[in-house]
């Protein structure tokens, strides 16, 4: 059984709000961007779990690839596929970062059902969620898949 068959990335609710919107619009493929050597590195699912004051699985993708590099060459690879929008906003919020990854996504699927953080937990046994993500086997991400849909 894969123990890392799946991924949960903690993100913010305006990036989250964002991400769909993209979707919506018809986005296939889209970036979260991060600083550093962001995880995950593999993974076949990324699931979105919706910061405070949300604190909600809001829904999942299929992983496509993680991707560091330069923030200049990134930005002309995958920039049109990050929430930031524009060059100034990216090259913003990435500055004075040496590394940067672009943690790619498709077909994002918005949870009918978001799962609440308490019965996440209890879902899950455990009593917090780690701040930087953390992986999940197949079996875990199909019953979160089912109780979201």
């Amino acid at each position: 059984m894969n123990e890392r068959y799946a991924f949960v990335m903690m993100i913010k609710d305006k990036w989250w709000h964002e991400f769909l919107r993209l979707h919506h619009e018809g986005e296939q493929v889209q970036s979260y961007v991060q600083g550093g050597w962001a995880p995950p590195k593999k993974a076949s699912l990324l699931f979105f779990y919706v910061t405070k004051p949300v604190s909600e699985m809001g829904g999942y993708a299929e992983f496509v690839e993680r991707k560091v590099g330069s923030g200049e060459e990134l930005w002309q690879e995958h920039g049109s596929e990050s929430v930031l929008g524009t060059a100034e906003r990216y090259f913003d919020f990435v500055k004075g970062r040496e590394r940067i990854s672009f943690i790619r996504f498709k077909n994002l699927q918005e949870a009918t059902k978001p799962i609440p953080l308490s019965n996440l937990r209890f879902i899950l046994g455990i009593r917090r969620l780690a701040r930087g993500g953390f992986y999940m086997g197949k079996e875990t991400a199909d019953k979160l898949m089912a109780i979201m849909e």
